[in-house]
This record gives C-alpha cells, structure tokens and sequence, in this order.
C-alpha cells in the first residue's frame, strides 16, 4: 500500500521535450485520504541526482529511511498524475518534514498559496 512521501520506481515512458521520463525514482504527493480511499491515479514528483540548484527543486539527502543511496532533487516542475500500476517499487519514505518542502514548492507553482 501506498503512503504519501513514499520514494517508488516507476516507468514514466519516453519523454517529450525535457519532461522527466523513462524509469525513474519519484516521491508519492497525493494526499493519503484520497490514496486510502483506493486511488488507481497518484501524483508523484520525479527525483534526478542532477542537483542544479532549481528555485522548483528539493535536495534530499540520502538516509536509510528514504531508501536513497545518493543526494537527489525532487524536481516539482515535473508533478504528474500517474497510474498506480506503474509503480513497480517502493524503496522507502522521504517523511514529513521533505513532503512539506515539496507540497509548498508545489503550491507555488501552482498559485495556490
């Protein structure tokens, strides 16, 4: 079962311009509520160990609890509605303090705060 800041793998497909795609580490953003309610879509925010430094971008470091072996970023830019079987695994939880950090860079790309 899914949580809200889980760290999965999944196949986005074959990208378009410089979208995230291909297969890929992603954080789980949707609310656990709509997740618990048995979601089959959840949004999730791809991860690259590219670190530009992007206002939109939130470094996580790498710990056992998330499940990261390197420093990544969450790219926000590139939120995106997928469906829960692409979800091939999950390697750990990124916890509330960094699904707060993306959930804010989200409401500001979004105007919603």
């Amino acid at each position: 079962m899914l949580t809200s800041g889980d760290v999965v793998t999944l196949d986005l497909g074959i990208p378009a311009g410089r979208e995230a795609g291909l297969f890929r580490l992603a954080v789980v953003v949707t609310a656990q509520r709509v997740i618990d309610s048995g979601a089959a879509v959840v949004h999730v925010v791809p991860l690259t160990s590219q670190l530009r430094g992007f206002a939109s971008d939130v470094e996580i470091s790498a710990d056992s609890s998330n499940g990261l072996d390197h420093r990544s970023a969450a790219q926000c830019q590139h939120v995106r509605a997928v469906s829960t079987s692409r979800v091939e695994d999950r390697l750990g939880n990124v916890g509330a303090v960094v699904l707060a950090q993306i959930r804010e860079i989200l409401g500001l790309i979004l105007d919603t705060v």
